[in-house]
């Protein structure tokens, strides 16, 4: 059988040596032998192992066969059926989810997705076993034909609100690509709720009769959470259902909002260039105090290398040389006192005062001094008021 050497979210090397050794392991736990098949049945070796960077736990192995399909043997007890929904229900209530499209990931033949049908949502499922598509659509479920294994699958009727998942990702080759998939088909802050089986549960009753080829991860909380952010998910609640499952709600995360930003800049750029101009066209000279990365970022994008006479800085290191992008030359102090301009725009955050009182004592009173303040352009003289 072949193997794997990297971990199947992070994909760092395991520890050096395994977890656990089982020989005579069963294959699978779906493809029951009967009894003219026992001759070619055997069992197999199988080796968990943990992830030194992210500390994931998993088998080494190939995935069964059958791993995109959804096979439940438990769907329809009652126990399952009343924790599903109980689920919706806090879903729905909490996050006021009332009107919008679920979608469940790998909804077997609809058992938890007839459950959903209760609740005033609009309920899809996708599932990649034909035979169970088609005895949910004869249910009367609304149920595509698809493994969304990839960020490339665009599913019908996407973009979607909610999705869900239950206990089907431990069984995934690629979770990334599955997480990956479902982001692409989930709005901005769309919601999800994910379950799992628990290894902690494994760790604290010594269930070794728990492990078995099809689960080929096993996730502890903080290892689910590391999957889920870094596909670009949040974890919102978290908590154990039913003793060994570990049942997780999630938010996509959305781009920060950097819409202030941009009107800062345009404000920024006016007002700058507004009061450069009202200078030059009184035929005054202008200088900026301030070659630090404020300083450079503001002359570049405010495109003041013909309209700026030199950077003033105080730092050796720094004079005779030019700000990038800009190419407005730098100076010393004292080079800018043989040199004298009309106005400084102070660009240092953190050293006004200070420089405003060197240009007062150096450069004489009659220097105008501007004072680059957060987003805004200020008279000194204003701000000293």
């Amino acid at each position: 059988m072949a193997r794997r050497y990297n971990c199947l979210v992070c994909g760092s090397a395991f520890f050096d040596k395994p977890l656990l050794e089982f020989d005579n392991m069963p294959g699978s736990a779906q493809n029951i032998p009967d009894k003219d098949e026992l001759q070619d049945d055997s069992g197999i070796s199988l080796k968990l192992w943990q992830c030194a960077s992210c500390g994931l736990v998993q088998f080494d192995c190939m995935p069964v066969t059958y791993y995109r399909d959804v096979i439940r043997s438990g769907g329809f007890s009652t126990t399952m059926v009343n924790l599903r929904r109980q689920q919706y229900r806090h879903l729905i209530e909490t996050y006021h989810l009332e009107g919008k499209k679920f979608i469940e990931v790998g909804c077997g033949r609809g058992e938890f997705l007839s459950v959903l049908t209760e609740f005033p949502v609009e309920a899809y499922g996708i599932e990649h076993k034909e035979d169970l598509v088609e005895i949910a659509r004869g249910d009367g479920l609304k149920v595509q034909r698809e493994f969304l294994g990839s960020k490339d699958i665009v599913l019908e009727n996407a973009p979607f609100d909610v999705f869900l998942s239950f206990n089907f990702f431990e069984h995934q080759p690629d979770p990334n690509g599955m997480l990956q998939g479902i982001y692409r088909n989930l709005r901005d802050g769309g919601i999800g709720l994910i379950t799992v089986p628990s290894f902690e549960y494994i760790l604290e009753n010594d269930g070794y009769y728990e492990l078995i080829r099809d689960h080929l991860v096993y996730y502890t909380f903080d290892t689910l959470k590391f999957a889920v952010e870094k596909n670009g998910f949040e974890v919102l609640e978290q908590e154990m259902v039913n003793r060994d499952t570990l049942s997780i709600i999630v938010r996509k995360k959305s781009p920060v909002n950097v819409s202030r930003i941009k009107e800062s800049y345009a404000s920024i750029y006016k007002q700058v260039n507004e009061y450069i101009e009202g200078l030059k066209n009184n035929k005054k000279s202008i200088a900026i105090w301030g070659a630090s990365h404020q300083g450079f970022t503001l002359a570049s994008t405010l495109k003041l290398t013909d309209k700026i006479e030199y950077i003033i800085d105080s730092a050796p290191f720094k004079q005779g040389k030019y700000a990038p992008a800009s190419h407005i030359p730098i100076v010393s102090p004292d080079e800018a006192v043989k040199n004298p301009v009309d106005a400084i725009i102070i660009m240092a955050p953190g050293y006004t005062d200070e420089i405003a009182k060197i240009i007062k004592e150096r450069f004489g009173k009659a220097v105008q001094i501007a004072v680059m303040m957060t987003n805004c352009l200020q008279m000194y003289e204003d701000i000293e008021k």
